[in-house]
């Protein structure tokens, strides 16, 4: 299970979990930042730095945000 980056993300872009991921599994997606679901450790470091509280474990995105699970993976995917 991974972290996901969800919609209150976008424009905001604050950094600082991209600061403290212990390995380097968060991305600049464009408008928002994204969460790599085969890098993240599932530490959670991430989620409480973050200013808008976009950030939920996989398991807990709200319902009205789970799209951005796949929007998160899917981005990594194509990437390659």
């Amino acid at each position: 299970m991974a972290f996901v980056i969800t919609s209150p993300c976008i424009g905001e872009k604050a950094a600082e979990c991209v600061e403290v991921c212990p390995v380097d599994a968060i991305h600049d997606g464009g408008d928002t930042y994204l969460i790599n679901p085969d890098v993240c450790i599932d530490c959670g470091a991430c989620e409480p730095v973050c200013p808008v509280s976009a950030i939920f474990q996989e398991d807990f995105v709200p319902d009205e945000e789970k799209e951005w699970i796949a929007i998160n993976r899917d981005f990594f995917r194509n990437a390659g």
